[in-house]
Formats: structure tokens, sequence, C-alpha cells
């Protein structure tokens, strides 16, 4: 699978631009804000009909404008496969395949599997516990149709949870049996949740830690861990056992809507003991682990976005990351840079076909 053909009109600061790909790697050079983030973000786009960086889809149209159009033209399974992506102001999102709309977005979602590394992945390690919640559910979603659904239903029901808790206590009643209709449901789905998760970090741990001590040169020790309650107790129980603590905050304390990911270094955080190099290195292991994770899965290469991973990075580690991701394991490649002649550079020395756009 590869992108051939891209055309924006209106998205970001991008007024109408096409581009005509190669198979192999493409690299965008130039100057910060001329738009090269926003190239590759169209092209996430098309993967998960939403952007990477703004959660808020109306502000990915061009100011002044009253629309925006990101199209694709993909070569999949030996055929042209054509995917639009549209917002008009005041409307809902359209998002079509070969002239069809999709009814849900989420029957788009692993049909066009892809992999970003991003200077905002740094949310992963700065953020709360959601970000990396995120993070998790999106590796499975690209493979696993049955988890996305049972993830939209345990949100679903999470909410309607929290609404009956606020009613309670805005009415000062309570009813235990109208309650424990949402709990047996939470139950159900976040068991499956959890169970899913837990084998999918048992087979992505390796992956990662291989992937880190590559990019390191094997000098650094890092571990992943994962942080459930359900690893001491069962979903049904955890919702009996926090219910008063449930009724005084008017919301469900726990559940698989409390996990974590634990990133470590050297037995610590690598938030606090962790150089800027490490972490990025860290983030850009995990991400590396995913493609291989999804690739294995889905029986299709993804794409993947490299946005500014060449920043805070001595030449030992570019070097590792480009030997990695330029082997035949991968296909199609977009990478961004400030700096042409050190993409050139790097480039010409593995001997694959690129091609650069200098915006």
């Amino acid at each position: 699978m590869y992108l051939q053909k891209l055309s924006l009109v209106n998205f970001k600061n991008i007024d109408s631009q096409s581009f005509d790909f190669q198979e192999k790697i493409n690299c965008f050079v130039g100057d910060n804000g001329v738009g090269k983030t926003n190239v590759l973000d169209a092209i996430y786009y098309l993967s998960f009909a939403k952007s990477y960086f703004n959660s808020v889809a109306i502000q990915n149209i061009k100011h002044g404008e009253g629309f925006f159009m990101v199209e694709g033209d993909y070569f999949l399974n030996d055929r042209i496969e054509k995917i639009v992506c549209s917002l008009k102001r005041g409307q809902k999102k359209v998002l079509k395949r070969n002239g069809k709309s999709y009814e849900k977005f989420s029957e788009h979602i692993g049909q066009l599997p892809l992999v970003i590394i991003s200077p905002a992945d740094r949310d992963l390690v700065t953020e709360g516990s959601e970000t990396r919640r995120k993070f998790i559910d999106g590796v499975i979603s690209q493979q696993n149709k049955s988890y996305l659904k049972d993830l939209i239903f345990y949100n679903k029901v999470l909410s309607q949870r929290n609404a009956l808790l606020k009613y309670f206590a805005a009415n000062r009643t309570f009813d235990a049996l109208n309650l424990s209709v949402y709990d047996e449901q939470l139950a159900d789905f976040g068991t499956r949740i959890y169970e899913v998760r837990n084998s999918f970090l048992e087979a992505f741990i390796p992956i990662f830690n291989e992937k880190y001590q590559i990019i390191s040169g094997d000098k650094e020790h890092v571990d992943l861990k994962y942080r459930s309650q359900l690893q001491d107790f069962s979903m049904i129980d955890l919702l009996a056992k926090s219910i008063d603590k449930d009724k005084i905050t008017q919301y469900t304390t726990s559940g698989i809507h409390k996990d974590d990911l634990s990133f470590e270094i050297g037995d610590y955080p690598i938030k606090k003991f962790g150089s800027q190099g490490q972490q990025k290195s860290y983030l850009i292991a995990l991400k590396l682990a995913q493609f291989e994770f999804i690739k294995q899965q889905c029986n299709v290469t993804p794409i993947l976005l490299l946005d500014d991973i060449f920043d805070k990075l001595d030449e030992s580690r570019v070097s590792h990351i480009i030997e990695l991701v330029n082997n035949d394991e991968f296909g199609q490649i977009f990478i961004t840079d400030t700096h042409s002649e050190r993409t050139e550079n790097i480039l010409k020395q593995h001997q694959k076909p690129y091609q650069i756009f200098k915006l």
C-alpha cells in the first residue's frame, strides 16, 4: 500500500496544493511555519478522518474560508482507492471511499494503517493517563474492530452511569437497582477491554524494548509497564467497592478508564529522570513498535510519518533510526525537516529512492 497522490484545498494554511509521491521516501523541507507538518496531518486525516494535532475539526479549515477538502489516491490490493474527507462550516464532516460515504467513521479505521512520530508525542510522557490510554486504544483499534465497538459502548455506558450519579446527588436519592444495570454493562465491556489490552501489551512490550535498544545503541535499560485496577480486582467488585466514593464525587472512580502505562528508564520514571534525547528515543521506539505490531496483525505495511524527528537527537541515534526505517520491512515514509541538506545527506547514504519537496 502507498499514497500516490494528495490534493489539499483550504486545509489549515494551505490554499490549494497537489503532490505526486514516490513509493518509498518523500521529504518535505522548509522553514518553520510553511506547512510541512500540515501536509503530514492531511495524510493522517485520510486514515483516521481527524487531525493528529487539533481535535476541533472546524479549526482545520483555512481562516476566512468555508470548507476544506483532503483527497488521496492510494494503491492498495492492485487497485486505486480514492479517499476524500471534507468539512463545510455548519455541516457534518464527510468521509468517502471511491465515492461512497461512510455512515460511521469507525468503519474506516484500520483500512489504511498509518503510524505518525511527532514532537507532539511528548504528551505521552508529560500529560495524564488519558493520553496514554488513547495510544493503547489507537494501536489496538486499527486491527481489532470488536475492541473498538466495546470501547465505544463502554464510554457510552460510563457517561450514562456518571449522569445517574449526578442525578442522585442533585435529588438526594439513590436507587441501587437502577445503578446495577449500568454496573453489569460496564463489567461486561470493561473486562473484555482489559483482557485485550493485557494480551496486546504482553506482545507489544518485547517489540518496544528491542526497538529502543537498537536506537540507543544498547546504552540504556528501559521498561514499559501496564497499570490497571483490574490486575487486582474484578470490574464488578471494583464498582461495588467504590460506590460510596462515587456517590460523593458524582462520577465513576474505578474501572478500565483509569488504566495507565508507566514509562521507565533505569527503573525510574522517564518523565523525571530521562534527558530530552532519551525521552525522544523512548517515544520513537514506542511508535516503531506500534508500526511493527500493526503490520503483523493487519498483513499490510502501514504508512510511516516522521515529523521533525531529527531534532534533539545526536547523530548516532539519527543514524540508527534511519537504518531501522530504511530496510525492506518498511513501506512508504514521509519525513519533514527544517534542514534540507541534513535530510539529503542522510538519505544519500542509504541508496533508496527518495523525493524532496521544498515548501
